[in-house]
């Protein structure tokens, strides 16, 4: 464990405010666990790096004074008990809103991540893909919002050997989840002063379902006019991301199809480690980062990129109603990383995690004095200290 993370439990967070009740689209109903003004927010481990940012996001949480409380659920593939499980459900239940870090699918015979967002129903998943002129990127001002239908298609577990040597897969398409999907999309659109819609697919060939979940679309687009609407195959998608993806605006697509595209479009913007990604229901949320990674390969190196799960925390405070808090914690990122040059690997720099989150820690204080924090700068061996506000 780093040094800065011996002082969490020392910030304090002493300012109580009642949370503005926003409206996402397609929600009708949320269910909160809010007590004396303060949030309670199950906090799933996940697998590789996630526990590590886990603790650096509550660092974040704590100096922006954010009135959160987390209830943390240890759930990872090697926790991964039908009780851990069951428990993790309830949290969510309970609270209404969880941060998640990723977990792996290698040790378990079903994806929990899967299982997660189909018992809770969490059948929109929203990643924002914004270029920043903090990161070096190829293509300039994209701005897309990938919106992917959570909890059917491929990725519906329905997997059989019909014989030796022959395995069955079923893809699942339903016009009920297609059309709750398309009104999620364009109301989103709506909302965000969006201008165009696209439907990926692949009904050229797979003609019934994604041919379904097409004119489900096309049937949603007649009630949005003023919003233009149109249809693209997702082999020259991808392609055409590559080549010119300031053409798309909002994308809207089945389950495995906007897998593979918010990877691109992630890859376009800074990579895994700096996209936020967000899960919605009709009464539950969950936020991640944007790209499903467990990144096992770094874990406990120092050197993971805290952004995605940062901006994921900030996505969270904001569905709290927590607006400045949120952009507290967005800026400070942001101007660690263009202020004071500090990047982790994956974004072209040498930066360790660590180093990042405590140059971002003071980066809350300065940016936001009325609900952040004051402390004293120590010797790194010792790490951060913080002092108690009146």
């Amino acid at each position: 464990m780093q040094p800065i993370l011996k002082f969490i439990q020392r910030c304090p967070c002493s300012v109580f405010m009642m949370p503005k009740r926003t409206v996402t689209a397609d929600t009708t109903t949320r269910w909160r666990t809010a007590y004396g003004g303060r949030n309670t927010v199950t906090l799933i481990h996940g697998d590789g790096v996630g526990p590590e940012l886990m603790e650096y996001v509550k660092a974040a949480i704590r100096c922006v004074r954010a009135p959160v409380d987390f209830e943390d659920i240890p759930l990872s593939s090697h926790v991964a008990s039908d009780e851990m499980f069951e428990r993790a459900v309830m949290a969510v239940k309970r609270n209404g809103v969880a941060l998640k870090g990723n977990i792996s699918s290698q040790n378990t015979l079903r994806s929990l991540n899967v299982l997660l967002r189909t018992r809770l129903d969490l059948f929109a998943n929203v990643i924002r893909c914004k270029t920043s002129p903090v990161v070096q990127t190829r293509h300039k001002d994209i701005d897309i919002l990938v919106i992917r239908e959570n909890t059917e298609g491929e990725y519906s577990s329905l997997e059989h050997e019909s014989v030796p040597g022959v395995v069955e897969s079923l893809k699942i398409i339903t016009r009920i989840k297609s059309m709750k999907i398309a009104r999620f999309a364009f109301k989103l659109a709506q909302e965000d002063g969006r201008k165009k819609v696209t439907a990926v697919h692949k009904a050229n060939i797979m003609k019934l379902s994604d041919g379904l979940f097409i004119d489900c679309c096309r049937e949603v687009s007649q009630d949005y006019p003023d919003i233009a609407f149109d249809t693209m195959i997702v082999d020259n998608t991808c392609m055409q991301l590559v080549k010119t993806p300031h053409q798309f605006d909002v994308m809207v697509m089945p389950n495995l199809y906007g897998n593979i595209i918010a990877n691109v479009c992630a890859g376009l913007v800074g990579g895994s480690g700096f996209v936020a990604g967000s899960n919605y229901g009709d009464h539950y949320a969950i936020f991640e980062q944007g790209t499903r990674n467990t990144g096992m390969g770094i874990a406990g190196k120092d050197i993971a990129n805290p952004c995605g799960m940062l901006f994921a925390a900030a996505n969270m405070l904001e569905y709290l109603g927590l607006e400045k808090h949120c952009s507290a914690i967005k800026n400070a990122v942001l101007n660690t990383i263009q202020e004071h040059k500090l990047k982790t690997p994956d974004i072209g720099g040498n930066a360790t995690t660590s180093k990042f989150v405590e140059c971002m820690l003071k980066e809350i204080d300065k940016l936001t004095p009325t609900i952040g924090f004051s402390y004293e700068m120590q010797n790194f061996d010792i790490g951060l200290h913080y002092k108690n506000i009146t």
